[in-house]
């Protein structure tokens, strides 16, 4: 079994990218072989609208045509037992890098016809997870959650199974002296980080070992 974890976030060694070690570190916990692949570190841009995925008998029907450092990694994903995204939330949704990788995974696999169908060759889990540098609470109120839950059904639509972790109120500094965050209370982030940030950690390991274990659902 290969699961594969993908980074949407620029650090390699920040929140998001802590949370999908410890969810692949779950995953390797059951046997599954992992990945983790930063999206930063590839040159691609997002879906060009050229429509070879949908034509008709055409020799990239199912699949997007452009060729370029992304296109490794769409056969990589076409190929996994289990995907697991991860993205910083910037002005209310995920990152520009994640959103151009989703949109040129997403659209080959989705059909045209009525109801929306996948030609995903299988039914596997997939899982995402969020970093925000706000509570739960603002989340709600400036309507993150609205993006994110049209994100969660395109998944389930495509792959299978899904289910999102968030991880609220992140640290986003090493030294918040350095930078002009007078807004933040740096001690309370401390905090959070110590007190709070295991267990967001615990819970993503844990959500991996499921994308392992359990069966995809129909």
């Amino acid at each position: 079994m290969k699961i594969i974890g993908f980074n949407g976030s620029p650090r390699k060694s920040w929140n998001t990218a802590t949370l999908l070690e410890k969810a692949l570190e779950g995953a390797s916990s059951e046997g599954a072989e992992t990945e983790l692949i930063h999206l930063y570190d590839l040159n691609y841009k997002g879906c060009i609208s050229c429509f070879s995925c949908k034509t008709r008998g055409g020799k990239s029907y199912g699949r997007c045509a452009v060729n370029d450092e992304l296109t490794p990694v769409l056969v990589k994903a076409g190929e996994a037992d289990g995907l697991v995204f991860g993205s910083p939330i910037y002005y209310g949704t995920a990152t520009g890098h994640i959103r151009s990788f989703m949109e040129r995974l997403f659209f080959p696999y989705s059909t045209y016809t009525d109801p929306p169908g996948s030609l995903y060759p299988r039914k596997i889990r997939t899982a995402f997870i969020y970093t925000m540098n706000v509570t739960e609470e603002l989340m709600k109120e400036r309507g993150f959650d609205r993006q994110i839950a049209i994100t969660e059904e395109t998944l389930a639509r495509i792959f299978g199974a899904t289910e999102t972790l968030f991880s609220f109120d992140t640290y986003q500094f090493d030294d918040y002296s350095k930078v002009v965050a007078d807004r933040f209370d740096p001690e309370k982030k401390a905090r959070r980080r110590a007190e709070v940030f295991p267990k967001d950690c615990q819970r993503a390991f844990e959500m991996g070992a499921r994308l392992s274990l359990r069966p995809a659902e129909k």
